[in-house]
Formats: C-alpha cells, sequence, structure tokens
C-alpha cells in the first residue's frame, strides 16, 4: 500500500484534513524513539485506489527546533520516504508557511500543495491567484475548506492521479535511487545566490552515500551528525567529509540562516503577482478580542474563570454517566456471583477482573469531557492565548505556557491531566510537567480528606464567615500546588536536557469549533487510554485482589469459624457476619501480613498495620482507603453515609496500646491528610506515567519521589502537633 505523508505548519488545518481523508479508519502509536503520537489511516482514494495517510506533527521547517521537527525531517531524508507528500498551507499565512513547500519541493518528492483556509483568506480580503501561484512553485494547487470539507473530494483526486503518474513513470525508468535530482527548471535551491553552495563537498556525499538528489546529499552534510538513522559506515564516510567542508557548527547555522533567508526572497517574488492583501490582516473582530484575553490583569482572570468553567462543566456532567458505569459493574458483579457457583474462580472474576475492569472504565466520562473541552479551546483559537498568557509565569519554575492545562487539569484527574502534555514540546519541560502533576490534589483524594476532616477538625468558625474544616481543606489544594511549583524548580536545577526551551507560536484566529472533529478527538483519547493505560490498570487490579484474598489460610479458616459460632450466638445479621469474616480474612491475608511488617515503618507517623492495610489497599484507586477501613473495622449493613457516619465513631473509638489515649488523634488525622495530599496511591496514574514516558525508570523515580515526600510531610506533621 502506497505511504502519503501529511505535512504541515502548526495550525495550518492539517489534523482536520486527515480527518476528512481517513475518517475513524485511524490507529494511533508512537514514532520510534519518542513518545509523540504518531496518527496514520487509511484513505480510499478510489474503487481501486486505498493508500495509508500518515499525519507528521506540526513544522515550520526542516531544520528542526522541537521533536515534532526532527520527525519530519527524519522521515523526509531517511531511505523509507513516503511515495509522495501532502503539505497544507494556510491561504491566510501563504508566505511563512510556503517555506516548508519549497524545501520538501527541492528534496524531489512528488507534492501536492493543499491550499487551506481559502474562505478565510478571503474574509481577510487576501485574494489569490492560484493559476499562477500554481506555475510560480511547479506545484498541483488543491483550494480547500477543511472544515466544511470543501475539495476534500478534489484532493482525493489529485492523489489518485498523481499516484497514476509516478506508476508509470517507475514503469518506464530503471531502478534507480529515490528521491530523483531535479533540473535546474524544476528546483528552488540552484537559484539561491549565496556563498555555501559547495558542489564539491555535496558530490562527495552523494557519490559516498549513493545519494541521487543534491539538495537531500546537502541535508545529510548539514545535519548528519543529528541523523540517527544513517548506518554507522555511512557516518563515518559523512563526518569525513563534514571535517573536511564545514570547520565548526557555526558555520553550519549561518548556512541554514542564508539558505533560509534566500528562500524566502524568491516566496516573496513568487507572491508579489499571485497575491492581493490588505496592509493590516489582522481582523479586527481578532485584535479585540485579545485586548481582554491578553491583557495583564484581566487575561488571567478570564482565564481562571474558563477553566473554572470547563471543570464545573466535566464535573456536573461527568457525575451521572461515572455512577452509572459504578452501578453497572455492581449490578455485574452482583450477578455473576448469583449465576456462577462459589469458588476461587468466581472471586478472581468478580472482585478482581470486574473490579479492575470497572476502575478503567469509570474513568472514561472524564477523560472524554475534559479532552473534549481542551479541544473546543483549541479550535477555537484561545488555546494559543492560554499558552502565550501563562509562559513567562511558568518559566519560573521549568515549566512553559503548556504546562498550565494539565496541572489545572490534575485537580479533577492526574490520568487526563498527565495525557494532554502531548501539547508540550520540549522533553524536559513535559517531563517536569509529568513528574509533578500528580502532587496536584485530584478528586480521588477528596473522600480520604472529608472523613478525617470530619474527624479530627473541630466544628468552629473564624469571624463568623470562616468554617475550619473548609479551611483545611482548601490548604491541602495549597499545599499539593505549592510542592508542584518547588518540586519543579528543583527538577530543572537538576535535569539537564542540550534541547534550547523556547516558545514559537501562531496566534491563530478566533473560529467556531467544529463538532465532528472534537468527537474525534474524543474518540482518540478514550481508545488510547482503554487499550493501552487499561490494560496496566487491570492487571494490577487482579494483583492486588490477590493479595488480599490469600494469605494465612489456616488463620483465616481458624478465625472463619469462631466468628461463625460468635454470630450465632449473638444473633448477628447475614451481612455482618460476611463483614466480620471479611475484616478477618483481610487481616490474614497477604495484604494484611504487608500492613503489619511495615507497621515499624509507619509507627513514626502514628500508624498502626489497619492503617498500613489500607494505605496497600488504596494505590488500586485514593478513595478506597475509606472502604478499607468500613471493613477492617466491620461496619456492617447501611448505606454509604451512614457507613461513614459508623465508621467516623469507630475511628473515634480506637485507642492506642501504646498510649492508651485515642488512636486518630489531631496529629494523626492531619498526617494522613498530608500523606494522601503528597503520596502517589494510585495505579491509574502510574500506568499512565509509563505510558506517556515509555520509561520505568521516570515511573519508579516519581513514585519513590513522591513517596518520600509524604513520609516526610507526615512525620513532620505528627512530631509538630503531638
Amino acid at each position: 500500500m502506497n505511504n502519503i505523508a501529511l505535512v504541515g505548519n502548526p495550525n495550518a488545518g492539517k489534523s482536520t484534513i486527515f480527518n476528512q481523508l481517513t475518517g475513524l479508519n485511524q490507529k494511533v502509536g508512537n514514532f520510534h524513539g519518542v513518545t509523540i503520537d504518531k496518527h496514520s489511516g487509511i484513505c480510499h482514494i478510489s474503487k481501486d485506489i486505498q493508500v495509508e495517510i500518515v499525519d507528521l506533527p506540526g513544522a515550520y521547517s526542516i531544520y528542526p527546533k522541537s521533536p515534532e521537527e526532527k520527525i519530519v525531517r527524519d522521515t523526509l531524508l531517511s531511505h523509507q520516504k513516503p511515495k509522495m507528500v501532502v503539505i497544507v498551507v494556510d491561504a491566510s499565512n501563504l508566505r511563512r508557511h510556503l517555506l516548508l513547500y519549497t524545501q520538501i519541493h527541492d528534496l524531489g518528492i512528488p507534492v501536492i500543495l493543499a491550499l487551506n483556509m481559502i474562505d478565510l483568506a478571503e474574509k481577510r480580503q487576501i485574494f489569490l491567484d492560484i493559476p499562477a501561484l500554481s506555475k510560480n512553485l511547479n506545484a498541483k494547487i488543491v483550494p480547500i475548506q477543511a472544515k466544511k470539507g470543501i475539495g476534500i473530494k478534489e484532493l482525493k483526486e489529485a492523489i489518485g492521479e498523481m499516484l497514476i503518474s509516478l506508476e508509470n513513470l517507475e514503469k518506464k525508468e530503471k531502478p534507480q535511487e529515490k528521491p530523483k535530482e531535479l533540473s535546474q527548471k524544476q528546483a528552488f535551491f540552484p537559484y539561491l545566490q549565496v556563498d555555501f553552495w559547495e558542489k564539491e563537498a555535496i558530490q562527495e556525499v552523494k557519490n559516498a552515500l549513493k545519494i541521487e538528489n543534491s539538495y537531500t546529499a546537502y541535508q545529510y552534510l548539514q545535519q548528519g551528525r543529528e541523523l540517527d538513522f544513517i548506518s554507522k559506515e555511512n557516518s563515518k564516510k559523512l563526518t569525513q567529509i563534514q571535517e573536511k567542508f564545514l570547520t565548526n557548527t557555526q558555520k553550519t547555522l549561518e548556512n541554514q540562516s542564508k539558505e533560509v533567508n534566500a528562500r524566502y526572497e524568491i516566496i516573496n517574488d513568487f507572491l508579489k503577482n499571485t497575491l492581493k492583501k490588505p496592509e493590516n490582516p489582522y481582523s479586527s473582530y481578532t485584535k479585540g478580542l485579545d485586548k481582554w484575553f491578553l491583557h495583564g490583569f484581566f487575561g488571567y482572570f478570564i482565564f481562571v474563570l474558563v477553566l473554572l468553567m470547563i471543570f464545573q462543566f466535566v464535573f456536573a456532567l461527568a457525575e451521572f454517566p461515572t455512577q452509572l458505569i459504578e452501578a453497572l459493574f455492581a449490578g455485574l458483579q452482583q450477578g455473576t456471583k448469583a449465576i456462577l457457583p462459589e469458588g476461587a474462580f468466581t472471586d478472581l472474576l468478580v472482585d478482581g477482573v470486574l473490579a479492575g475492569l470497572g476502575g478503567v472504565l469509570v474513568f472514561i466520562p472524564q477523560i472524554a469531557l475534559l479532552f473534549g473541552a481542551l479541544a473546543v479551546l483549541e479550535e477555537s483559537g484561545y488555546m494559543a492565548r492560554i499558552v502565550f498568557l501563562m509562559d513567562k509565569i511558568m518559566r519560573n519554575f521549568g515549566l512553559n505556557g503548556r504546562s498550565v492545562v494539565p496541572l489545572v487539569s490534575g485537580v479533577g484527574c492526574a490520568v487526563p491531566a498527565i495525557m494532554a502534555t502531548r501539547t508540550i514540546d520540549n522533553w524536559k519541560e513535559r517531563m517536569i510537567t509529568i513528574f509533578v502533576t500528580p502532587l496536584m490534589s485530584c478528586s480521588a483524594r477528596l473522600p480520604v480528606y472529608t472523613i478525617l476532616i470530619a474527624l479530627v477538625i473541630p466544628d468552629v468558625w473564624f469571624f463568623g464567615i470562616f468554617q475550619a474544616k473548609a479551611l483545611v481543606l482548601l490548604g491541602l489544594y495549597f499545599l499539593g500546588t505549592i510542592m508542584v511549583l518547588i518540586s519543579a524548580f528543583v527538577l530543572n536545577l537538576f535535569i539537564k536536557n542540550t534541547q534550547k526551551s523556547y516558545l514559537f507560536l501562531e496566534l491563530p484566529p478566533y473560529q467556531i469549533p467544529i463538532w465532528k472533529n472534537i468527537l474525534y478527538i474524543i474518540w482518540e483519547k478514550v481508545t488510547i487510554f482503554v487499550l493501552e493505560t487499561g490494560k496496566i490498570i487491570l492487571a494490577i487490579s487482579v494483583i492486588l485482589w490477590v493479595l488480599a484474598t490469600y494469605g494465612d489460610t489456616k488463620k483465616m479458616e481458624q478465625a472463619e469459624t469462631q466468628l461463625k459460632a460468635q454470630a450465632k450466638t449473638e444473633k448477628w445479621t447475614k451481612k455482618q457476619t460476611e463483614t466480620a469474616i471479611a475484616t478477618a480474612k483481610l487481616e490474614h491475608s497477604y495484604a494484611g501480613m504487608f500492613g503489619k511488617v511495615i507497621e515499624p515503618v509507619i509507627k513514626p507517623l502514628g500508624y498502626d498495620w489497619k492503617i498500613g492495610i489500607a494505605l496497600l489497599t488504596s494505590f488500586a484507586a485514593r478513595e478506597v482507603f475509606v472502604g478499607t477501613l468500613i471493613v477492617i473495622y466491620s461496619v456492617g449493613e447501611g448505606e454509604d453515609n451512614e457507613k461513614e457516619e459508623i465508621l467516623r465513631k469507630k475511628l473515634k473509638d480506637e485507642i492506642n496500646p501504646d498510649t492508651k489515649k485515642p488512636r486518630y488523634t489531631f496529629a494523626v488525622g492531619i498526617s494522613l491528610m498530608v500523606f494522601y495530599a503528597f503520596a502517589m496511591q494510585c495505579m491509574s496514574t502510574m500506568a499512565v506515567v509509563y505510558k506517556e514516558t515509555k520509561s520505568y525508570q521516570w515511573t519508579i523515580a516519581q513514585f519513590v519521589y513522591m513517596t518520600a515526600i509524604a513520609y516526610l510531610g507526615a512525620w513532620l506533621s505528627f512530631v509538630f502537633l503531638s
């Protein structure tokens, strides 16, 4: 199957065209060696022609300044080049977009120019003589309005015609190295009137590496040290030629700068007679909005309001489907237990597999709604303003403007928040953002906070308007945010990165989002989470079930026999008996044993083995902490709110055998809250961190770091408040 690359500057509408060409016939992976998404899909050009479209990351030039641009460069320069390239350009900003076209054209790769946003250009009173431009550029040009699907049919026809033409040409010609050398009339490169056209060096590269195209050879000469796909033998040959002709790196950079400037001179000449536009194309509508959205004070105020609206939207709409999924799996678990015979297999299926699967799918409403909201901001043009506005502040902590969205999203859930870091170009800044995002207090911590606050914080008011409990809850969120900034600042000092950090950003015009594109994005994010991250969460869920189910069989059986006899004597209900037996079994399980093993470690924090079990089981999900304590303290029947009320009473009455005083003192309660504010305690987050970083080292380092500061913070809290 023929492979066609889709290339273009950021914000040119490339992804929209990709969605129009491929529909739902898409797959998402990662480019080799990096975590940047690789989008590819099947496009049916005609009944007889089917091609694979690869949507390459946005790039301004084949001289890369980011990992995304390196992918584009490597794809176009490697021996496994695409059959042809469709370059998407913004008709309303043609001069800048044509630089990449002239470079790819000179590489000898067949090109079609998709002239997008024609309607927007006309609104800005920008008019193009397309036939004349096509002649000047020596390119097939297809006008398109991607958001409305206008011109997609014509683009498919152009692709089909070029493929047929290329196949006919290949049948006539003898096999030779591709891409071919362009004639003097066809290429832009020979017309560059600069002093770096060193024919001897280019010819040596062509001969040594058996390259047909002069501009391709020139790129190997300029950037060969950075091309990982070159064989060791060819790399050695190339190094010798580079040392002979390019004496230093500065000369290479100067050559690149001269070439780009010369290309822009040629583009300006081509556009003189083919492009007519007003002196100030920046629309008054966009300019008027930006006065507010980019304002030094009101810009931040509006941004906070937008975020509040998004989270209110996400929480309000996600609540019902989340509860529905939870109820569905609860019913499924009960139904499965009723149908299947009692035994280890049924317990594994119900409490391990189904519980784990429910733990995966319960995140879907939040992920879908959050990424849908972010896609609306992106499509509307406002996201670029957020990034620009926040960049200056975030850089003080080793982050950039794009970090703010994942960090704020982490208040809802760290899983989609970490997935949202893919928009960050700089590797170092992306890694720091991933590393610190779980420190933001997510919604899963809230059940832990609320029961502990109700347990140890007195019901008092300050100045008649501020409740102590509310102030403590606010303080926990504030504590997480402060630790995020401190951690990011420290990591910025220690993580070394040769990639220069900068923000090169186009502020696109404001537009009404196309809902079809929003739905594509939501589908993609949900699919990635379920298929990639979900399997890890499911596996860990089963492991935790095994630890909490199996253990000292003899002691479990003895405890069960004793409790059944006691239940009969004291006339317990069936539910009370089951809860008491479950508590005893949990105590003698591997999880219970682990709780007792780590008791000496957590004792300095004021914790006992019961809390140790809760810490272990809540690794499945932080809110499991409350459910585990309900089982341990044999709370029994009742609605959830009734159970929590009974649990609070039992926790209040719990006595520390060493001190003969209450176990859950003010110091212990605050210590636990601080621990949960900082600790990872979430297998879903760890799974998505590994998925995004492709590194066990980063995932383990993050877990160790967060556990260490959680332990230290909890210990300090307990010591100072005791």
